[in-house]
């Protein structure tokens, strides 16, 4: 099978995928009790009748099999639907959200990443000794910790040095700042939540880093450059790393997906207005248009970065067949 195959094979799946995400998505938010209405039903002023004109206004009184082809339809043409609680298109209610979720993401999975390959490369190469083990257990300890727990103990260990909720200052604006003090001002908001997400994945990151690398060290051609008088260091960067891409490359794509369903707890802890805090907003609200696309969204993610994952290990990993 050649590469142009193994491609295109590979996109099949994902949209196959993404399809069934989206046939479980409509059913589970069909099957849950109530639906936008419901929320009307301990209103002394909102009649019967009201409810009745919301369902049918919000589509809701049509047959499931109706709905549901609307709903493929609608997403075939990229509508996401309209949110029950604005009556704005869905994808307007994510779009901001989703690009503050982000940066914020992007720089918890640097942080993760740096701290984790640090750890690993120093562990793997230090290995059996208090270098080793000691870096490893703590990475273990944080990995295995809830992320909202992880929030919360930042949250009172440097909350009174950095901000603890929010995206921005809301008095900046007064003092007509640069663009740098915005950029400061947004950094600093982000920095607890994607340090909590750093510190949870840097311990996976690490484990992955040390056993790719343990493998690597153990090569004929490590021994080789040793041989020819190499730094520790060139050995490591010049031949074990680089052998030892393909797993490290697919465990930062697979988790890169899962970062983006683990920003819900995190944005909820410190009020960081990104995709997860508009999601748990529209569970309380019970908007379930919104709820629909936000995990459709997400699940698209995770779905994208597994095919990422596929096809940078096909394309590293020459023992890798189609």
């Amino acid at each position: 099978m050649g590469r142009g195959e193994y491609v295109v094979r590979r996109l099949g799946f994902a949209l196959v995928t993404v399809w069934i995400a989206a046939t479980i998505n409509f059913v589970i938010f069909r099957a849950a009790p109530g639906d936008a209405s419901s929320q009307y039903e301990t209103c002394s002023t909102c009649s019967a009748a009201f409810r009745e004109h919301l369902r049918e206004e919000l589509g809701l009184n049509r047959s499931l099999p109706e709905q549901y082809l609307l709903y493929l339809k609608g997403l075939a043409q990229g509508d996401l639907g309209e949110s029950f609680q604005t009556r704005r298109p869905v994808w307007d209610e994510l779009v901001d959200p989703l690009l503050n979720t982000l940066p914020m993401l992007a720089l918890g999975m640097a942080l993760g990443l740096g701290l984790g390959l640090l750890v690993g490369v120093v562990s793997a190469w230090r290995r059996r000794t208090v270098a080793d083990w000691a870096p490893v257990s703590v990475s273990l300890f944080l990995s295995a910790l809830p992320v909202q727990w992880v929030g919360l103990v930042l949250l009172l260990l440097l909350g009174g040095v950095l901000p603890t909720a929010g995206i921005a200052d809301p008095y900046l604006r007064f003092t007509d700042p640069s663009w740098w003090d915005v950029l400061v001002d947004r950094l600093a908001h982000m920095v607890l939540p994607a340090l909590t997400i750093g510190l949870v994945w840097c311990g996976s990151w690490a484990l992955i880093v040390r056993s790719a690398l343990l493998d690597s060290l153990g090569e004929d051609y490590i021994l080789t450059a040793r041989a020819k008088g190499l730094s520790n260091w060139a050995i490591v960067r010049r031949y074990a790393l680089r052998n030892a891409l393909p797993p490290i490359v697919t465990l930062i794509c697979l988790t890169a997906g899962y970062l983006v369903a683990g920003a819900l707890l995190v944005e909820t802890v410190f009020s960081y207005p990104g995709i997860g805090l508009e999601l748990y907003q529209a569970v309380r609200n019970r908007d379930y248009a919104v709820l629909q696309g936000g995990f459709l969204l997400l699940t698209a993610a995770i779905v994208l970065a597994n095919l990422a994952a596929d096809l940078l290990h096909f394309r590293l990993d020459p023992r890798v067949t189609a």
